[in-house]
């Protein structure tokens, strides 16, 4: 298992230039562009001079460090600058890189004997054999043993000539091992049919479990048959708000063939407002490349997920999709580049990501340069914080999740929820679950509590500096954690995650017969949380007057400790907590029998959500009064 990053110099960690003076007299070194993996004992020999490269070349533009800057400073609602963003063609003219760096860079890159392959506003992109990149990028290229495979990287840190007068940013793909996200569902692929089985709960607590063991001294409810719209507007405080005059964008990877059809078919059902003439758009790539690898289908459930769980909350906000190409890295910056570039929208949700090690300082320095562009524009980056809690149970190693470990975007965490009749809040409690299962003889639960089974993603980041609007709020047992300096903690505020307390989704499915059919079935994870806390900015938005919220991570953390926050805990009832729940065994029918099981609420691995700032919840969940508290006065 690749180790965590260390921590990165504080221009790298604020998304500044990675360039300083080279080993090479007449070079500027790239920081950032050896892999930590890439070690002595480690080497396997050069690679073949002959073999392939592709490398993007990402160009630092006119002000790198000013870019940071005003991205702070328009975030900041103490700052005289704050909301007075820049259009995206002001954005480019003030920070984009110029003709003359560009045609520098093709310069450099094509005396090497590299071809450029591609020329977009943030990289140059290029192809050719390792001598040519070893040329271009002063370093030699080996093969290195990474766990049970061999990869490329650099021997020593890239560089670039001093001459570019730090035109170069940073460069990625000189290593080539994988950079591909994951989405975060944490149920089954629904690319083949998938149902629950119930009995349910039509909101918490509506149906006993009276037949089944007890957990925690007493009866426990079914798990919900999974929420709906109407029931999440209500508990996190919507109003009459609706997302008028918003619009929200969604990233993942390709694209769900059925997902006009499944949308609208799912507001009908459940008492959505119809979708408008034009109100949800995609903007998808020429081709798609890679789908087996990252399981095209499997992501046609997230796309479905977000779009629906948007609209559920913020039923009038104008929804985009942007498909990427593939879920790598590449690829991915590829659609939030587009987001930016064109500003598509000004609220961006992203149900993806990876472990924090396998996030390399080259691609971080891309994605932070793409949300700073962001941040001036007044777009605002949601990321989910993962779905395994602190990791060690899934990696061995204790790390948070990437890019939601970014400074420069808001992490969402997860709750398990409890809407109660008449679509009240009754509670939250940090996602955690615990699983055991029905004894042979019905009469106990096996091992109970069980063994954790997911959890919302957060902790303290090993890589990214502490941000500015975290201290203070933030107790220093976590942000101190990993450095005396302070670093990054995860997440930023949560939502409804626990697919145990879920939300239902609507999407057409795989049936054993082979037939494609519309089917409903509850899910969860911060794949969840994410766009639902994007709906509720949007809803904020709207209150306040239809200006833009951008980067919202300063104006959540000022608010911290008001009455526009569930402080959330992982005991709210004061007793243990769990759920009971039925499955099928096959996934779909009863045929193959039926799984019975309890799910322990309020357990996430080695995290807790206790009083005030936590890293499972961050600030805590919306309540009643957080959109209202964006009404301009």
């Amino acid at each position: 298992m690749a180790a965590t990053l260390p921590m990165l110099a504080g221009a790298l960690a604020l998304g500044m230039p990675a360039a300083h003076a080279a080993d090479s007299p007449g070079r500027d070194a790239i920081a950032g562009t050896k892999p930590l993996w890439a070690t002595a004992k480690a080497d396997k020999g050069a690679a073949s001079n002959g073999a392939q490269v592709s490398a993007r070349v990402y160009l630092a533009g006119r002000d790198a460090s000013g870019l940071a800057a005003y991205a702070k400073a328009v975030s900041d609602p103490d700052s005289a600058s704050y909301g007075k963003y820049l259009t995206a063609a002001q954005t480019q003219s003030r920070f984009g890189a110029t003709k003359a760096q560009v045609t520098a860079v093709r310069s450099w890159l094509t005396s090497a004997g590299l071809k450029v392959t591609g020329v977009s506003r943030h990289y140059v992109s290029v192809s050719g054999d390792v001598a040519a990149a070893e040329k271009a990028f002063g370093t030699q290229l080996h093969n290195y043993a990474k766990g049970s495979k061999t990869y490329r990287a650099p021997a020593a840190t890239a560089s670039a000539p001093d001459s570019l007068n730090g035109a170069v940013l940073t460069v990625t793909g000189l290593d080539n091992a994988p950079h591909k996200a994951r989405h975060a569902d944490t149920l089954p692929e629904p690319s083949a049919v998938f149902k629950n089985a119930g009995p349910f709960s039509s909101y918490y607590g509506s149906k006993t479990a009276s037949t089944l063991p007890s957990a925690y001294g007493k009866k426990i409810p079914y798990a919900v048959a999974g929420y709906t719209g109407k029931q999440l507007r209500s508990a996190y405080g919507a109003g009459s708000h609706t997302g008028q005059g918003v619009r929200v964008a969604i990233t993942d990877a390709y694209a769900s063939p059925t997902i006009a059809y499944d949308a609208a078919t799912y507001a009908k059902k459940h008492g959505d407002a119809a979708w408008r003439t034009g109100q949800l758009r995609q903007s998808l790539p020429g081709t798609y490349t890679r789908t087996e690898e990252c399981d095209a289908a499997g992501w046609y459930g997230e796309e479905t997920l977000d779009v629906e769980a948007v609209h559920a909350v913020a039923p009038a906000a104008n929804v985009t999709y942007v498909g990427a190409a593939s879920c790598y890295d590449d690829d991915l910056l590829d659609s939030l580049s587009k987001v930016v570039d064109n500003h598509l929208a000004d609220i961006v949700s992203n149900s993806w990501g990876d472990i924090e090690a396998n996030q390399t300082p080259d691609l971080a320095a891309a994605y932070d340069q793409v949300f700073q562009f962001g941040a001036v524009e007044g777009i605002g980056f949601y990321f989910s914080s993962g779905d395994n809690g602190d990791e060690v149970a899934n990696t061995g190693t204790k790390q948070v999740d990437t890019p939601a470990n970014s400074a420069w975007v808001t992490a969402v965490g997860g709750t398990s929820l409890a809407v109660g009749k008449g679509d009240s809040y009754l509670w939250e409690t940090g996602w955690g679950t615990q699983k055991a299962s029905l004894s042979a003889d019905g009469k106990s639960w096996t091992a109970f509590p069980g063994a954790f089974t997911s959890g919302a993603g957060g902790g303290t980041s090993a890589t990214v500096a502490q941000p500015f609007y975290q201290k203070g709020v933030v107790p220093n047992a976590l942000a101190k954690a990993r450095s005396a300096a302070g670093n990054r903690v995860v997440p930023d505020i949560a939502a409804i995650a626990d697919p145990n307390t879920g939300f239902k989704v609507g999407q057409t499915q795989t049936f054993p017969d082979g037939s494609q059919q519309y089917s409903e079935y509850r899910i969860g994870g911060t794949s969840l949380a994410a766009p639902v806390i994007a709906a509720v900015q949007a809803l904020a938005q709207q209150a306040r007057g239809g200006k833009a919220l951008g980067f919202a991570n300063p104006a959540i953390y000022a608010k911290y400790g008001t009455k526009a926050y569930h402080d959330v805990t992982d005991h709210p009832t004061g007793s243990g907590l769990a759920v009971a729940r039925v499955d099928f065994a096959n996934g779909y029918d009863a045929a193959d029998g039926l799984l019975t099981s309890v799910r322990s609420l309020g357990k996430d691995s080695s995290l807790s959500a206790v009083k005030g700032y936590d890293d499972v919840t961050g600030v805590g969940s919306p309540a009643k009064g957080y959109v209202d508290s964006y009404r301009r006065h």
